[in-house]
């Protein structure tokens, strides 16, 4: 027979809503019940796992002890996967609903929420898909902290991050955008040595700003970084303006820009490795069957985009 279980769903639930609020009264003002029942199941809780999980501070609210953050993740599967039970056992396990919080790189959103969001309704209608977009550490901060289910990021930053596990599930190799009238325009390539006397353009974001960096300075010449923005388009206006060059990875379906202007893509000869597009999520932590569907569709997306 299996072991009994020194705790309940209801106890982990009381402790990861005092845990979010970081108060034991605002808990209980969000379950709708007396604080005295979320005060005893957070006590009785502790003492059935026989671990401190809050620093309780007066007039501070309450602390997360190491314990009790390893605890908040566990928590939060075991309660995922509690709720699929239940659907399987009502005879609905079928269907798929809820949400599902996904991390998205900012430059990859505009290539893949689209036809992410456009195939979930048609095929999952149930799911909620939720989006955080944001750059590699501020997602890895949302997976740490499990607000997110899992992230579609480059692979740049990933490698230092051991309790996270990645798959790869598409290539962008780097490529150069002149404006329509450069004198390399006319090209269908391009060496970065060939733009050495060219200002740079750079996208400005944590990670991605070292590698482009690395790719100019890997001909021996230093990058003459003359405009920096966090917008993907903003570089893609500067350039078609004729203010410089710039080196990207994710492709727009158009050469125009927001600005009017327009932009020719040519191919690097000398750009190193493609980046790796990659699913994120934490090491051991079991998936939602509605997460797995969604993780499914983005594979399916890019498997269709390196095919076109």
């Amino acid at each position: 027979m299996t072991a009994p279980v020194g705790f309940t769903l209801v106890q982990l639930r009381y402790f990861l809503v005092a845990a979010e609020r970081g108060s034991m009264t605002e808990a209980a003002a969000e379950l709708h019940i007396a604080q005295s029942a979320v005060s005893a199941a957070v006590h009785n809780l502790e003492r059935d796992l026989q671990v401190q999980l809050f620093i309780r501070r007066r007039g501070r609210g309450l602390t997360l002890t190491p314990a009790g953050e390893r605890l908040q993740q566990q928590a939060r599967d075991l309660l995922a996967r509690a709720r699929e039970v239940e659907r399987e056992a009502r005879g609905d396990g079928e269907t798929l609903s809820g949400p599902v919080a996904v991390g998205c790189f900012v430059t990859l959103a505009p290539s893949y929420l689209p036809p992410l969001f456009s195939e979930c309704s048609r095929r999952c209608p149930g799911i909620e898909i939720e989006v955080v977009e944001a750059e590699t550490d501020q997602l890895v901060h949302a997976l740490a902290a499990g607000r997110i289910d899992f992230a579609l990021t480059y692979g740049l930053g990933l490698s230092a991050e051991p309790e996270l596990r990645s798959e790869t599930i598409a290539l962008a190799p780097a490529y150069v955008i002149v404006a329509a009238d450069h004198p390399l325009a006319g090209q269908d390539s391009v060496e970065l040595a060939e733009l050495s006397a060219e200002p740079l353009v750079l996208l400005d974001l944590p990670h991605s700003r070292d590698y482009f960096r690395s790719l100019v300075a890997a001909t021996g010449t230093a990058p003459d970084i003359r405009y920096r923005t966090q917008s993907y388009e903003t570089v893609r206006s500067l350039v078609a303006r004729g203010l410089g060059y710039s080196v990207l990875n994710q492709r727009p379906a158009t050469s125009q820009t927001y600005g009017g202007g327009e932009v020719v893509e040519l191919q690097l000869r000398d750009g190193g490795p493609p980046l790796e597009v990659k699913i994120a999520s934490v090491d051991g932590m079991t998936q939602t069957a509605r997460a797995r569907a969604v993780m499914d569709l983005l594979r399916e997306i890019a498997a269709r985009s390196t095919e076109a």
